[in-house]
């Protein structure tokens, strides 16, 4: 194993310097090749402009477009205690696709409020999306602290406005930083220039957080995405969500619920390998001959997820098309597709304020959030949030494209 990985996600309102603290960090913990630096640097020069960590990312956008393989969506770097991965959100409508499909475990979030603007609607809305997934190891920076002359004032007029909302959200943020990311003040190293704060570091507030770990001591999961022949084995591939396997354990089935033993646990280039671990995508073959196919998931048979026909959850919708009371839709959880009908939207609020606008609605609008019960023809697998991530996060399809997603809150065993 090699040194533990945290995954994060920068959020906040689009001209509050996102770019800039992304590029300081990679600048300040050398994970940028020293050529790329030059290479902005004349770039700048050229453009008769001073230095700007900005211009990194944007540098690296560049060459994704252009084909070569920087992902601008993973970014890396680390300090003396783990590496990193930066879950880059371009904008507010990616950012919400990236992290309610779940493509990204995010472990914990930077959120970045402009020191001169304060707290905008943007801001309301990216928060509310971190409450929405889950995320409670969340760092507020105050950002651009060199453009109010350091102002201990500002600082805490600021952050009388960010403990209010995250009141109202019932979350709490783990640290309240102020920042200049373009002078790199309480990134990776302290400032002399705000002698009045006392607290950690971007880098030290990091440190302290708790990888998602592998969540090996958990009852295992594993969401089936194909089962594939290769020379005379029938390998079901997928990702162990939590728990570990090992070649030899009890597994069941579900929805079938068949119980069988792993005879074998496949691995590409690792030819060995007797146990996986969660986080881990890997193949298994077992000893009885069963009916599996995507969606499909493999869990403790002392500890299973449930199946349900009813769920109720909080539902973020993103689509300019409304959604409307049943109707149905596609539901994608895990590896599972089926699709849902809309049975009640109990409340529609507004995604920035949370204010509640509606009881009982007959649609949810662009950027609302609803609660709402989903009800399924064929039970679907689910757990709470908490527990499995992977099993209580869902997107909505609506004419192939992902229109909304949320958590489920709460589960019917009911038919």
């Amino acid at each position: 194993m090699g040194k533990e990985q945290l995954s994060f996600v920068v959020v906040g309102h689009v001209d509050h310097g996102k770019s800039t603290l992304i590029g300081r960090l990679l600048y300040d913990t050398d994970s940028l090749p020293k050529e790329k630096i030059e290479e902005v640097k004349s770039v700048c020069a050229a453009l008769g402009k001073e230095f700007e960590f900005a211009y990194i990312l944007d540098h690296l956008e560049e060459e994704r477009k252009q084909g070569i393989t920087i992902d601008i969506a993973h970014i890396f770097f680390k300090t003396d205690k783990r590496e990193y991965l930066i879950i880059d959100a371009p904008g507010h409508r990616e950012f919400t696709k990236n992290m309610i499909t779940g493509a990204s475990h995010a472990e914990a979030a930077v959120l970045i409020v402009d020191a001169t603007e304060g707290v905008q609607e943007q801001t309301r809305r990216h928060a509310y999306i971190l409450k929405l997934l889950g995320l409670e190891q969340v760092v507020v920076v105050i950002n651009k602290m060199d453009a109010v002359e350091y102002s201990k004032e500002r600082f805490e007029e600021v952050l009388s406005e960010v403990a209010s909302l995250f009141d109202t959200l019932g979350i709490k943020p783990a640290y309240v930083i102020p920042i200049s990311a373009k002078e790199g003040d309480n990134v990776a190293e302290h400032s002399s220039k705000m002698p009045w704060y006392s607290g950690p570091t971007i880098l030290e507030a990091l440190d302290t957080f708790r990888p998602a770990k592998e969540r090996d001591d958990m009852p295992f999961r594993m969401a089936v995405q194909d089962v594939y022949n290769i020379d005379g084995k029938r390998i079901i591939v997928g990702r162990v969500e939590s728990g570990t396997v090992s070649e030899g354990d009890s597994v069941k089935v579900l929805p079938s619920g068949e119980v069988t033993r792993v005879a074998s646990i496949e691995k590409f280039l690792d030819p060995d390998k007797k146990k996986a671990f969660s986080g881990e995508s890997i193949g298994i073959t077992t000893q009885d001959k069963l009916f599996l196919d995507r969606g499909y998931i493999l869990c403790d048979p002392d500890d299973t997820p449930k199946m349900v026909r009813k769920i109720q959850a909080s539902l973020f919708w993103m689509s300019k098309e409304p959604l409307k009371k049943g109707e149905t839709v596609q539901f994608k959880c895990s590896t599972q597709e089926v699709p849902c009908m809309i049975e009640k939207i109990e409340k529609r609020m507004d995604s920035s304020t949370l204010e509640v606008l509606e009881e009982d609605a007959e649609k949810l609008n662009n950027r609302e959030v609803g609660e709402v019960i989903l009800s399924f023809e064929d039970p679907v697998i689910v757990e709470d949030f908490n527990k499995t991530p992977s099993l209580g996060k869902f997107v909505i399809e609506k004419g192939y494209d992902i229109s909304g997603g949320g958590i489920i809150t709460h589960m019917s065993e009911g038919e």
